[in-house]
């Protein structure tokens, strides 16, 4: 709906008998991929998914180490007992499941952290893009690597090096169209969920 809505207002506006703005675009993926405080940032965020992801790891690994505990008891045990050893055993996954949610929901630990760090990093891009717009007399600028996406773009119209340059960032390392390299690739972090297969497990072994 977004991108028919683009795509509306600019044709309407180029089939215009008074069409006078000017219109740029720019490549945010790979800007941003270049800025060293958005470099820091992807670390930071990896450090805080790797170190969350463990400390799920870590409750499910004790919550298998007592279901196994349990079955090599369970012979042994009263009737109490075992109601007792299970209830633990359930308690222990809700709470991993919990916690789990907790970091990795959609609005978890880990989306609320990416905010914070990303945006300062956002900020000081949007000032420069603002500031290249003013001064090149743009009335409209897209970033081709977002998912409004354009169906054709003319490299004379490619601002990313002006931006590049109020950033700070040397031009000279820019890429051609289409090469991506520099961009940089955060490999997703797997962590349990509630349906892990430990959970199946010993839901099943404990009816």
């Amino acid at each position: 709906m977004k991108k028919f809505f683009i795509l509306l207002v600019l044709s309407i506006l180029c089939g215009s008998a008074s069409w006078a703005q000017k219109i740029g675009y720019t490549d945010m993926e790979f800007i941003t991929s270049k800025m060293p405080e958005y470099q820091l940032a992807q670390t930071e965020m990896k450090k805080f998914s790797e170190k969350w992801a463990k400390e799920i790891q870590d409750k499910f690994s004790e919550i298998d180490r007592m279901q196994r505990a349990y079955m090599a008891e369970e012979i042994l045990l009263t009737e109490d007992l075992k109601r007792k050893r299970q209830n633990e055993i359930k308690e222990k996954e809700l709470e991993a499941g919990e916690y789990n949610s907790k970091i990795f929901g959609m609005e978890g630990l880990l989306f609320q952290k990416k905010k914070e760090l990303m945006k300062p990093v956002l900020e000081k891009v949007q000032r420069a893009v603002t500031k290249v717009c003013s001064q090149r007399r743009l009335d409209f600028m897209f970033d081709k690597s977002s998912d409004v996406g354009m169906l054709y773009t003319n490299p004379k119209h490619d601002y990313s090096d002006y931006v590049m340059e109020e950033l700070g960032i040397d031009t000279k390392t820019k890429a051609t169209a289409g090469d991506k390299v520099g961009k940089v690739e955060q490999p997703p972090v797997q962590a349990p969920t509630e349906n892990s297969p430990k959970q199946k497990s010993t839901n099943s072994k404990l009816k």
